[in-house]
């Protein structure tokens, strides 16, 4: 399950339990409609919930990634799983944003509206 927010120039997404293809095409869609309104997006993207996500999940992340690769400003990924901190690292290669990873999500907030 996926829960997205939209103010301004920054999408919020929180993951909760299983990341899903579904959830991750409305993240997409979420992603797209900033893109459209306001230029580049800043995310924030809470994974502290996440439990797991489907392997058509990360090839999807990697081909959108790749396809709106000029589309971020900041991404803040909030999780303390090593997969994902060494996913984020990963995503640097193909998309051209500042990208930080954190293990607390207020400090996530002061970075990605700084």
């Amino acid at each position: 399950m996926i829960n997205i927010s939209v103010e301004n120039n920054t999408v919020r997404a929180a993951v909760l339990g299983e990341f899903t293809l579904t959830d991750y095409r409305e993240f997409e869609e979420s992603i797209l409609y900033g893109v459209k309104f306001q230029g580049k997006v800043n995310l924030l993207l809470d994974l502290r919930d996440m439990l797991k996500f489907t392997v058509d999940v990360a090839w999807e992340e990697i081909s959108f990634s790749r396809a709106h690769a000029t589309d971020f400003a900041r991404v803040a990924i909030v999780t303390t799983s090593q997969w994902m901190i060494w996913s984020a690292w990963v995503t640097r290669m193909f998309v051209e944003a500042e990208i930080q990873v954190f293990d607390d999500l207020a400090t996530a907030e002061v970075w990605i509206a700084g």
